[in-house]
């Protein structure tokens, strides 16, 4: 298939992958084998006291981590029969906020073995979330269920730890002390792995086909990653008739598709796609966004029936004033030829919360009425106009202030939405001081709909007759884009001679700008905006003005951030 920027394909050179290139071999995975002692069985009721850690690479201990850890009260009496573990032992010991950093640091991105993993991850990730700390996610290997592939139970009738130390014969002896623990479980996990490998589980990859077994006409897919090139791109999933299945993004494409056939897939749709897929396709990428744009492109062109989050521009709401004399607002599907749009919003719930707030502070009738320019004489207005939130020019046309009210709305949605925020922010302030928190919240949601619309609506538009080219650094190399109209029109990864791509890049404007104009997919668009507004991005050429107006929806950008849910922030927020 053709590369999705031909221009630039020569940029990346293909190279003659071995077999260790289909995933990463185990023999190059770092493991981090942990073992904790604790104060009890859950986490919820009790505390860690020690943790202890074994940092291995191709079977080589290249690291260790051992600390005992005040667990802020008394151990039980049979917690410290079992371990040893006394509360003189813990007098000057640190509290496990203490320890956390270091151990999170220890543990980098490598891969977390446990024996009962289930157990040591649980404590690790409540004491993660009391302290403030992000779990980082790392794959979590069992000890325990690898000990059910790998041995029998004539040798080893239960999996507990001291058995499998036996069973392989560790030079460690298990004695519930954390750092012993770990260094028995890390004898086992490559006693185990040796193992396994006489049976093909020699890669990371095959590791989770343990854990989540894959049906054998799936397992015999596989071979269908192996001529995928081992580079950042887009991948595709293609059905018996050629069609379009699913399609995917990647950092290296050969590995993730081949994860499909040997991870045990839970999503059931995923599984009915890959029963399907007779073939897969690959697009090399220069770079990460042009990798995500060109998979956008591609959903939006083929419409494949398992990516769930298909791109449907037609689905898009924008908010918007309709074209009649006495003009209302509505929700429209497309960006091109209305009034005053704002968006695009992010749902229709979103939208309507937008309205009611316009509605009620700007006084824009509610009535989904045509009215005639001159209103009927039998014409009756309703009870917003005795409220005096309507100046009902279904009776009184536009003399009582109508156009006034439409006009302000217009410049408000269009530019500075401050007449809004500050209405509404009173108003909010008034229905929390009287304790009525959800219809503050109702009006703080609708506020933060149409900031969140307007702000979307001027950055994109902001790109509009635009064209630039930018570069930013990506570990030792650059990245650089090229971008017309808000839409990515070519891409790079280079080491050296940055200007002269730069240069290049911008010699194809002109041919560039044709297809740009026929380019609207909204997230396209924004996808290009975050990478242009990114911290380290810097401007190399500029044909065009690209700016914001100063006084527009981003100064009010507080109100998207705000809380949905929380009652303490409508109060102070509004004050």
């Amino acid at each position: 298939m053709t590369a999705p920027f031909p221009d630039l394909a020569g940029q990346l050179q293909g190279l003659q992958m071995g077999l260790d290139e289909i995933g990463e071999p185990l023999r190059a995975t770092t493991f981090v084998v942990v073992d904790l002692e604790t104060t009890g069985g859950s986490p919820a009721s009790s505390a860690i006291t020690e943790i202890g850690a074994v940092k291995t690479r191709g079977g080589e201990v290249i690291g260790e981590f051992q600390t005992l850890v005040d667990p802020g009260g008394p151990i039980p009496p049979f917690i410290v029969a079992l371990t040893g573990i006394t509360d003189a032992m813990l007098v000057a010991a640190p509290r496990i906020e203490q320890v956390l950093p270091a151990f999170l640091e220890f543990l980098g991105d490598a891969v977390l073995v446990a024996h009962n993993a289930p157990f040591d991850v649980g404590f690790l990730k409540a004491a993660c979330r009391a302290n403030g700390y992000p779990w980082p996610g790392n794959e979590v290997v069992d000890t325990v269920t690898l000990a059910r592939r790998a041995t029998t139970k004539e040798e080893a009738p239960n999996k507990k730890l001291a058995t499998l130390a036996r069973v392989f014969g560790t030079r460690v002896a298990p004695n519930h002390r954390a750092l012993e623990d770990a260094r028995a479980t890390s004898e086992v996990l490559h006693g185990m792995l040796e193992r396994l490998a006489r049976f093909g589980i020699t890669h990371r990859e095959d590791l989770d086909a343990l854990r989540n077994p894959v049906p054998e006409k799936l397992r015999m897919k596989a071979p269908m990653a192996d001529r995928l090139p081992s580079q950042p791109g887009v991948y595709v999933f293609r059905g018996p008739q050629g069609e379009h299945l699913y399609v995917g993004t990647s950092k290296n494409i050969r590995s993730r598709v081949k994860t499909y056939f040997t991870r045990g897939e839970q999503r059931r749709q995923i599984r009915e796609m890959l029963e399907l897929a007779v073939a897969v396709d690959a697009h090399v990428c220069a770079t990460d966004i042009e990798a995500r744009i060109v998979e956008v492109r591609m959903i939006d062109q083929y419409r494949p029936r398992y990516n769930r989050r298909s791109v449907r521009p037609e689905r898009t709401p924008f908010l918007a004033l309709t074209d009649e004399r006495y003009p209302r607002l509505r929700v429209t599907r497309t960006s091109d030829g209305t009034d005053a749009l704002v968006g695009p919003m992010r749902g229709s719930s979103n939208t309507r919360s937008a309205i009611e707030v316009i509605e009620r502070t700007l006084g824009v009738r509610t009535c989904t009425t045509r009215l005639t320019i001159v209103p009927r004489a039998a014409a009756r207005a309703c009870l917003l106009k005795d409220l005096g939130q309507c100046a009902a020019p279904c009776v009184a046309g536009g003399s009582e202030g109508y156009d006034d009210a439409v006009a302000t709305a217009r410049d408000a949605l269009s530019n500075d939405p401050s007449p809004i925020v500050d209405v509404m922010e009173a108003a909010i302030t008034q229905h929390a001081d009287k304790f009525e928190y959800e219809r503050a919240a109702e009006l703080r949601d609708g506020v933060s709909a149409i900031i969140d619309g307007m702000s979307r609506s001027q950055r994109l538009r902001s790109l509009a007759g635009v064209r630039l080219v930018a570069a930013r650094r990506s570990g030792h190399a650059f990245d650089v884009v090229s971008v017309v109209n808000g839409v990515l029109t070519g891409s790079a990864r280079v080491s050296e001679g940055v200007w002269a791509v730069c240069a290049r890049l911008r010699e194809d404007w002109a041919d560039a700008s044709a297809e740009a104009s026929t380019t609207t997919l909204v997230e396209e668009r924004e996808m290009i905006a975050q990478w242009l507004e990114a911290e380290g991005t810097r401007l190399v050429f500029v044909d065009g003005e690209w700016s914001s107006p100063l006084r527009g929806a981003g100064r009010h950008s507080r109100w998207v951030t705000a809380p949905k849910s929380d009652r303490d922030t409508i109060v102070t927020f509004s004050h």
